[in-house]
């Protein structure tokens, strides 16, 4: 593991191997008995100091990167903090709204990559091979790689954040309002580029997988409405994005153009419920067409689940549209009741069906235990925990896809960072279900050809069995 640093000298050898041995004889014979053990102590501390000079070089990089990351975020947030105060009080709630607006949507996506490596950190300690669930090839990102990215990621969107700020306090407006403007248009060309750097295998089967959601053509393979799930925990996230957008194509950054609530990028634009509802009309058309492919009347009633939240969102967003009386005593009632069907049709769904809680999971069995293993690794109260916090935050969620209640921007904010940290628990499960399922059928057909030698019925039931649900 280490690559060497822990080899051990010939004369360091168990006693009861020759070479020491003869070493012994040898130095009785010549009347110095105690010699090898000396030469042991010497060689022992000679290796250990060895060890501790090549340790401590990448520990003190380490640290030192450490350091500085977490100085120049305290660097950011103090002058942000600064510009902020430094405005006037009328102008100061306005803006850091707007700058809040442009900045959050990518910083959630940013929690969402950390966490995304904290999962695949616990697959790879665990043994569950995530790489065979999503049939990644050899040169998938790795848990660290993908903790790279969300450190520059990061670094780039708070450097922005404080220079928008920062240019804006001290009036710079021009300057500030192409801070964003910039990150955006940075996002997208890494994100398309066609050359060989930045992960470019990762980057195309992210954009292809992606492809396939819009446009489910072929069979959904499990890598596709596992993505898609997500997207659906990030509906926020989407609709935030086309508004920040649309203020800059509309050339509204760092102005006050799009403050009245009417106007082509208000928050009573028709585009918010349309973006809303989009990942969960993606979701549905996948069960439709997973369904088409298995005649498998489960996929059917999952539709229905991904349907209930549609009017959740059209019917939230009528309340800017209709009269008080209307929404009072008619609208408001019905987005009530689908609201509550919505997120028990969905809790249950994710316990009963996305989950396999017959026996304690495996995704905390460390193959080299350690402080987070022995917490968590068949604790009952990680399931109790699992489960209820899965039920009230499917509950909140509801707030956020309902666009009359967002007014309070740091609320919904957090309302969407633990609905991220909801699905970060829900992948767990859902991973270790689809290894077990890639698993079995492995196990299966090789005890059955090996019983009745029937090779043909252990390639059908291998082939059966990979059915996605």
């Amino acid at each position: 593991m280490f690559g060497g640093i822990f080899s051990l000298p010939v004369h360091l050898r168990k006693s009861g191997h020759r070479p020491i041995i003869a070493d012994l004889e040898h130095a009785v014979a010549d009347g110095l008995p105690h010699s090898t053990g000396e030469n042991d102590l010497k060689g022992t501390t000679n290796t250990m100091h060895g060890v501790l000079a090549r340790i401590q070089g990448p520990v003190l990089l380490w640290s030192l990167k450490v350091v500085l990351y977490f100085a120049g975020l305290c660097i950011c947030g103090k002058i942000g903090w600064g510009s902020v105060m430094s405005m006037s009080s009328d102008l100061r709630d306005l803006f850091f709204y707007e700058a809040f607006l442009y900045y959050n949507p990518l910083l959630l996506v940013t929690m969402m990559v950390w966490l995304w490596g904290v999962n695949l950190w616990v697959f790879t300690r665990s043994g569950v091979d995530y790489a065979a669930v999503f049939c990644l090839g050899s040169d998938h990102l790795t848990h660290t790689e993908i903790w790279q990215c969300a450190r520059w990621m990061t670094i780039i969107i708070l450097t922005s954040m404080t220079a928008y700020l920062h240019l804006y306090s001290h009036g710079e407006v021009s300057l500030a309002a192409l801070q964003p403007v910039l990150l955006y248009c940075l996002a997208v060309l890494i994100l398309i580029l066609p050359f060989g750097i930045f992960y470019a295998s990762s980057r195309h089967y992210l954009l292809w997988t992606v492809w396939r959601i819009v446009f489910p053509m072929q069979a959904v393979a499990f890598s596709d409405f596992f993505l898609a799930d997500f997207l659906t925990s990030m509906s926020k996230v989407f609709s935030d994005l086309e508004r920040s957008m649309c203020r800059m194509v509309h050339h509204q950054v760092a102005t006050i153009a799009w403050f009245e609530a009417d106007s082509v990028c208000g928050s009573h634009s028709v585009a918010i419920p349309l973006v809303l509802v989009l990942p969960y009309l993606f979701r549905l058309f996948q069960c439709v067409r997973q369904y088409k492919d298995s005649r498998d009347v489960t996929n059917i009633w999952n539709a229905a689940k991904y349907l209930t939240a549609v009017p959740v969102i059209f019917l939230s967003a009528l309340k800017y549209h209709v009269t008080p009386y209307t929404w009072t005593y008619i609208v408001q009632p019905a987005w009530i009741l689908f609201g509550i069907a919505n997120t028990f049709f969905s809790f249950f769904w994710d316990v009963l069906r996305d989950w396999d809680l017959s026996v304690f999971t495996r995704v905390f069995r460390f193959s080299k235990p350690n402080l987070c293993s022995r917490l968590l690794h068949r604790r009952r109260w990680v399931y109790a925990w699992v489960i209820g916090s899965n039920l009230i935050l499917r509950g909140t969620w509801t707030y956020k896809l309902s666009s009359h209640l967002r007014n309070n921007y740091i609320t919904v904010f957090v309302i969407t960072a633990l609905e991220i940290f909801r699905r970060f628990q829900w992948a767990f499960f859902r991973i270790e279900k689809e290894w077990n399922l890639v698993n079995k059928p492995h196990r299966t057909s090789h005890l059955h050809g090996r019983e009745n030698g029937n090779e043909a019925e252990a390639e059908k039931l291998l082939v059966g069995s990979n059915q996605s649900v």
